[in-house]
This record gives structure tokens, C-alpha cells and sequence, in this order.
């Protein structure tokens, strides 16, 4: 019986080539998307999967008050972790002070690489269950040791065993390597590690040791690996007012600490005011709504041509009922059909993802792969091919077999009116999905490009930084900027202590003259050289830059137009402010300037305030270049690449464009812009389709009408516009109740974003006209086509 069932069904989908093969590619696409979709979904929610004890691993985090906001942050003070050490250690397995990931470059021979790690303490390797490929777990005990990945150790050493052999690190030091991992996957947190060092290393540096009593310095990161017999939540309601208890002159910040999982660190990072309100996870809703719509779409397409077939197929039910076929077997036999193009769809969907999967990579800057072993995934893909059967199979199944024999057979049957009204619903719905795409992918373009073009404060064009890899850098800049510019490649130069499109450091313990009672005053902070304003372009305001001219501008500082309106100082220039938290009397800083604000954070939120003190110790961490505008940019990197390897012949060239830098803060938004914008045209071209095989059998039910009207004299464009208009009247309530929706939802959507651009009508107006062009475009072929036919032989036909 199954094998008729499917017989039968085969020969239909070739009786109904056309129309089948709409069926069958427009579901293929469909579930292709969906597959895809599905699989990006799969790998945001599997991230840290790699870590075997994430559901026990988290970071200290700490909610701070300041000015009546509480900010939320995974930088804590130095002394916590012996504070947890001494009263709170049997909640934890382990307890891992980290740095920072940092670049740093290793040399070994003529090897140099540069590339980015962390320094921890002892028990991270085991924390982090990495998986050691040569040499012991415990590879972090002594101070001069060094663990590498596996792809780093190779660069260096080739297929050697690295064991016992020696790298220098930033041509100061030299470390016997003690380990090496199997690099960590992308997805998950620390795929960037390329090597550990021990804690120990690092803590010698002065502001470290400094560190180490200071509860108000909040630059270091410490993870846990809490019991088995505890949870996060119990640990969390122990060690909160730890720092309050510790150093009560904080008080007033109430700072509370808590331990963030590391489950939640990828998708719900976000927090507001203390609270956590998500992150990524809503970007995860929002594409599986969307793979859900596009499946929606094409089954939609299949309850319609199925159903619009129907005045066909009654001949046939009418027969086989009269042959004694029961409704049960006609409904098994429309379900295998449904099943037969539906398994054909996910045959060819497999085929379009494997075709597509890697442009899908790039797109989504994914490392997905097809998963040809995992059980799971075929047993899924079983049960979305049988409730995708079932779902577009169900309708036209219960309508088909429904007939009347006897009306049918003696022609007085007539499709229902209901199944007209009912193919008008699923096309309005159709197009309000198609709609609402076209207008959320508008907003969020509209969204990006409106931070682009946000002046940035500085001129980013044809300006460069190089990091400061080693202590062999320090006290260079002066003869560094006299060579540069002698060259011929660079027309200025500065140092900064943090890159320009970042904030490494925020400072408070500042007072001045009418400063507002009980302000908890919070500023960005970066120490920075001589021509830093005129190196980055950056807009003086009041005032002037950092000058050799003037030998008191080492104690001078510089506000931006934020930090005044914050200070609230009237005509800053020739004031001070003073650095409360140094030795007493600390030398109060001259304001010798205000620049324009310049976007250092996220280009989607306020410029923070911010000052730049200058750097008098010369600790400077990046190089800014500003390239000759009137030599190319190969021939002025050749000239400053010259400089460097004349100063730093062991050191790799290393450095990055800044308006490269700044345009990665936008990488996130526009993923899922180009990722939204793919699935909508894909959205849009199955609808298409199904308008397509719909306008096909309108002109096909009204031959006879139309070969009457042209015998009357209709032209062709009366014609067109006689079959055309009902679709475009469909896809007109479309737009009508799709357009609400769409404000309603991206209004929301642009409210997380400070700095916002407006749902203007010009979205609305490129979407109507955009949505009737697509609708005239794809029915006026079917229409044109049948204005065209020859009259008598539509009328001698029919």
C-alpha cells in the first residue's frame, strides 16, 4: 500500500512538472536557510563547549555606584584574591589571577612572532582543562616558564618537541617552555590564547607589586573554579561585600562583587544599572525567528499551489471515491506527496548548505562544519522533514479529500470559496513576513551608517600605531619621531598609553574649584606625548596642545568638550585640578587645553569624559603615525618599516591602521545586518515564487475570460492590469499591516543604542515601491503571457 502511495505520488509531481518543481526548490531553499540558520544557532548556544567544567567556572565581576548609576564591570582590585584565598577557600577548586590578553613577541633563532596570551597563575591550565600535547599540565609553577599552543609552537619549532628548549619574550627575557596545548577552537572563550605565563612573571613590575594593598585599583581579572558541593548563587551571597568590609572608604561606591558564569559570558554579557538584560542571545531569537518565518514562507507556498490545483485533482478524488477509496487513504495518499517533495527539498537544501556553508562562514566569521556524524542532527533532520510534511501536507490533504464524488463527477463541482480567501490570508501573510525583513534589514543599515558617519573627533585617514612590545622601546620615542619624519614616511608622531580607538584605564580621586557636592567624579584616562593633538588630527577647542615650548606642560592636562560640561568649569583654560589619591601635596595639573570629543569607546554611546594628563615617566604603549598624505601608503610604510629595523633589528614590524581599528567596532552589527539581508532576499524570493506558481494558475482558471475580452478589443495592458491587480491589492494590505509591526519592534530595537538614528518615511517609501516592483515584476510575466495568447485557440481549447 505505502509503495502505491508513493507510486502514485511520483507520477503526479512529473504530471505537474512545473508546479512541482516551484514545490520543491522553493522548500529547498526554505529548509536550506533554515538548516543554516539552525546551525548558527547551534554554535552560539554550544560556545565554551570546549571547557569541560564551564558550568563551574565564572569571573569576579563587581557592581560599583557612581552618581546614583551602578556600573557593572569584570575588572577587580589586586587584593581580593587574597581576601578569597584567606576566608573563603573551601568554595573554590581553584582560584586564577589573569591579566589581560596581551601581544607579545617571541623570538627564537630567526623565528618572530607576535601574537597574544594571558599570564595566569598555576591552576589555570587544569581550570581550563587545556589538553597538553607535549610536556606536564603544571607548566605554569616556575617563574620563567612559558606554555604554548600547539599552532605556536610549531611556527617556532617546527615538529620538534619544544620541551626544555627556550624562548625570548620581547627580546628581555628568556623562558623554558613547559607545555603545549592543542590550540582552543574558535567558539569559545580564549581561542586567542597562543601562550601562558606564569602569574609570577608579570607581578614584578611595579604597579603591580603597588597593586597588591590598593582596593581602589581595579585593573586585574581573577577566575574561579567553585566547589562541587556549591553553586554560583551561595558563593556569590558569601564573598559580595568583601571589598566593602575591606576597605570601608569605598563604601560610598557600594561595591559587590559576584561571580559571572561562564556559560553566560557569550551570549548575556549585557547589564544595565546592575541588572543583566542579555547580549547576544537576542541576536540568537532573532535569527531563529527568522529560519522559523522562512520555513513558514515556503510551506506556504505549497498549502497554496496545492490547493489553487484543486479543480484538477477533484476528477481524480471523484474517481478513486467512487472505486471505493476511503478519505483515510486519499488523506495517506496527499500526505505521501507532501512527503515525497518535502524529503526531494531536504535532499536538495543539503546539497545548497554544503555549496553555500563556506561564503555562510565568512558572512557569519564562523568556522561551522557540516555535521555528517552527529546523530543528533540526522535524527532532528528526520523530525523537521516529517513535521514539515505534516504541517504543509495537512491542509491541502483534509481540503483534497473532502470532495464530493458525485458533484464531481457530474461538473457541478466548485472549489469553495474559502479556499480562495484562505490563499488571500496566506499571501497577505507571506508578504507582511517578506515586508517586515525588508524594513527591520533598512533600520539596522540606516543604524550602522549613521554611527559611521559620526565624526570621530580625529582624523583617522593615513594614521597608524605600533605597540610598544618591550621595555627596549622606552625612552626611544624622542630619536624614534626625529627619524621617522627624517625619512620622509611620517609627518608627526605621538606616544599614548592606550590605543586611540580604546579605553585601557578610568581614573577618579580628582578635585577643583567648584567641583558639585558629592559628584563621584569617573574619567577615561590616557597618558600621552608631546603633538599628540597634532598627530591625531584631533580639534583644539580652547587652548592648545602639549608644547616643548612650554617646560611646565609636564604637569599640564588637556579635557575634552565632554569633561568640561561634566566638571561644570567655566573657562577651563588656566585652571587646575588635582590628583587627590597621590602623596600629599600632590602638584596640582594645569589645564592647558579642550579638544573636540573624540569616540574612543562605543561609537554607539556617548563620548565618555575624558582627560589626558602628559606622560612624564615616557611609559608609553603605541606609537601614533601620521603618514606622509603626499607619498603612497606602500612607500611610507617601506620608509617606517626602514626606521624601525634600523632601532629595533630583533623585533617584528607590527602595526595596524587606525581607521581599520576603529571600523571592527562595527563588525558585530554589521554581521548580522549582512546575515539579515541574505535571509531576507531569500525570504523574499520564495514568496516570489509562490506568487509566481499562483499567477500561473490564475491566467491558466481565467483563459477563457481573457480570450473573450480580447476578442471584445481589450489591449494588452488592460489585460495585465486585470490579472495583476488583485496580487497587488494582497500585497498593499501587506504593507499596511506589515509596517506598524516593523516600527514597533525596530523602535524598540534602536532604543539600547544611545546614540540612535530615526525610523524615517523614506524606509517606508523605498519598501512599498520596492514590494509592488517585486510584485509587478514577478506576476507580469504570467499576465503579459496570457494577454498575448491567441484568443481562438484559448477559446477553442477551453
Amino acid at each position: 500500500m505505502l509503495k502505491s502511495y508513493f507510486k502514485t505520488a511520483f507520477r503526479n509531481l512529473l504530471k505537474n512538472g512545473l508546479s512541482s518543481f516551484i514545490n520543491i526548490f522553493g522548500l529547498a531553499i526554505g529548509m536550506a536557510a533554515t538548516i543554516l540558520i539552525g546551525l548558527w544557532v547551534y554554535d552560539e548556544l554550544s560556545y565554551n563547549s570546549y571547557f569541560e567544567n564551564k558550568d563551574k567556572i565564572a569571573q569576579v565581576f563587581q557592581h560599583q555606584l557612581n552618581n546614583g548609576e551602578i556600573g557593572t564591570s569584570p575588572a577587580i582590585p589586586r587584593p581580593l584574591e587574597f581576601a578569597l584565598r584567606e576566608n573563603y577557600a573551601d568554595n573554590f577548586k581553584h582560584i586564577v589571577m589573569a591579566s589581560w590578553e596581551y601581544p607579545r613577541y617571541l623570538k627564537v633563532g630567526d623565528k618572530n612572532i607576535f601574537i597574544t596570551g594571558n599570564a595566569m597563575q598555576e591552576g589555570a591550565p587544569d581550570m581550563l582543562d587545556l589538553e597538553i600535547t607535549q610536556g606536564i599540565k603544571n607548566g605554569l609553577k616556575e617563574k620563567n616558564s612559558i606554555m604554548l599552543s600547539q599552532s605556536a609552537a610549531t611556527t617556532l619549532f617546527g615538529n620538534t618537541n619544544a620541551i626544555g628548549k627556550t624562548v625570548r619574550i620581547d627580546d628581555a627575557d628568556n623562558l623554558i617552555v613547559t607545555g603545549v596545548y592543542k590550540d582552543i577552537p574558535e567558539s569559545n572563550f580564549f581561542s586567542d590564547m597562543e601562550y601562558l605565563i606564569p602569574w609570577k612573571y608579570i607581578i614584578t613590575q611595579n604597579w603591580i607589586k603597588n597593586a597588591k594593598d590598593q582596593w581602589d585599583n581595579n585593573s586585574f581579572q581573577l577566575l574561579v573554579q567553585i566547589n562541587e558541593n556549591t553553586t554560583m548563587e551561595s558563593v556569590t551571597y558569601k564573598i559580595k561585600d568583601v571589598k566593602k568590609n575591606a576597605a570601608p572608604d569605598l563604601a560610598q561606591f557600594n561595591p559587590q562583587m559576584f561571580l559571572f558564569p561562564m556559560k553566560d559570558w557569550h551570549l548575556r554579557g549585557d547589564f544595565e544599572n546592575g541588572k543583566q538584560v542579555g547580549g547576544r542571545i537576542e541576536n540568537v531569537w532573532l535569527f531563529g525567528i527568522i529560519g522559523v518565518f522562512i520555513l513558514l514562507l515556503a510551506c506556504i507556498n505549497f498549502i497554496n499551489l496545492s490547493t489553487a490545483r484543486s479543480e484538477k485533482r477533484a476528477t481524480e478524488v471523484g474517481i478513486r471515491k467512487c472505486l471505493g477509496s476511503q478519505r483515510r487513504q486519499l488523506i495517506f495518499q496527499f500526505l505521501s506527496e507532501s512527503f515525497l517533495i518535502v524529503l526531494l527539498a531536504f535532499v536538495f537544501a543539503i546539497g545548497i548548505v554544503l555549496l553555500s556553508l563556506n561564503g555562510f562562514n565568512t558572512l557569519a566569521s564562523k568556522t561551522i562544519e557540516f555535521p555528517w556524524t552527529d546523530l543528533g542532527f540526522w535524527l532532528i533532520a528526520l523530525l523537521f522533514i516529517y513535521l514539515t510534511s505534516l504541517f504543509s501536507g495537512s491542509y491541502p490533504a483534509l481540503y483534497l479529500s473532502s470532495f464530493n464524488p458525485v458533484s464531481v463527477l457530474k461538473r457541478t463541482f466548485k472549489t469553495g470559496r474559502n479556499s480562495s480567501l484562505l490563499r488571500k490570508i496566506l499571501v497577505v501573510t507571506q508578504f507582511t513576513i517578506s515586508i517586515a525583513l525588508i524594513i527591520g534589514t533598512l533600520v539596522v543599515m540606516n543604524q550602522i551608517q549613521y554611527s559611521k558617519d559620526r565624526p570621530t573627533g580625529y582624523n583617522k585617514e593615513g594614521l597608524i600605531q605600533i605597540p610598544v612590545m618591550s621595555e627596549q622601546f622606552l625612552g626611544k620615542a624622542p630619536v624614534m619621531r626625529t627619524q621617522f619624519i627624517a625619512s620622509g614616511g611620517v609627518v608627526e608622531m605621538a606616544t599614548s598609553s592606550s590605543p586611540t580607538t580604546e579605553v585601557w584605564s578610568n581614573n577618579g580621586g580628582y578635585t577643583w574649584d567648584g567641583k558639585p557636592q558629592g559628584l563621584q567624579e569617573d574619567f577615561a584616562y590616557m597618558a600621552v606625548s608631546y603633538d599628540f593633538v597634532e598627530a591625531l588630527g584631533a580639534k583644539i577647542i580652547e587652548g592648545r596642545g602639549f608644547s616643548r615650548e612650554f617646560s611646565t606642560d609636564s604637569l599640564g592636562v588637556i579635557l575634552n568638550k565632554t569633561a568640561v560640561e561634566y566638571m561644570n568649569i567655566k573657562n577651563p583654560v588656566g585652571k587646575f585640578i588635582r590628583d587627590v589619591r597621590e602623596d600629599n601635596p600632590a602638584p596640582p595639573l594645569k589645564i592647558i587645553g579642550v579638544i573636540e570629543d573624540i569616540i574612543m569607546q562605543s561609537p554607539y554611546e556617548p563620548v565618555k569624559q575624558s582627560i589626558y594628563v602628559f606622560d612624564r615617566f615616557g611609559h608609553a604603549s603605541f606609537y601614533n603615525l601620521r603618514l606622509n598624505p603626499r607619498k603612497n601608503v606602500s612607500e611610507n610604510l617601506a620608509l617606517v618599516e626602514g626606521v624601525f629595523k634600523e632601532n629595533f633589528p630583533n623585533a617584528p614590524f607590527d602595526y595596524q591602521f587606525v581607521d581599520e581599528e576603529y571600523g571592527k567596532k562595527f563588525r558585530a552589527e554589521e554581521r548580522i545586518a549582512n546575515l539579515a539581508r541574505v535571509f531576507t532576499i531569500l525570504a523574499i524570493f520564495i514568496s516570489c515564487l509562490g506568487l509566481f506558481g499562483l499567477a500561473m494558475f490564475v491566467a491558466e482558471q481565467r483563459t477563457k475570460e481573457i480570450g473573450i475580452r480580447k476578442v471584445l478589443g481589450a489591449s494588452t495592458g488592460r489585460l495585465w492590469l486585470l490579472l495583476s491587480k488583485d496580487f497587488l491589492i494582497l500585497v498593499t494590505i501587506a504593507l499596511v499591516v506589515a509596517s506598524p509591526f516593523a516600527y514597533y519592534i525596530m523602535n524598540q530595537w534602536l532604543q539600547k543604542f544611545s546614540y540612535r538614528t530615526s525610523i524615517g518615511w523614506d524606509v517606508f517609501i523605498i519598501t512599498c515601491l520596492g514590494a509592488i516592483l517585486i510584485t509587478l515584476i514577478t506576476t507580469s510575466f504570467q499576465a503579459i503571457k496570457a494577454a498575448k495568447a491567441d484568443p481562438i485557440k484559448s477559446l477553442r481549447t477551453e
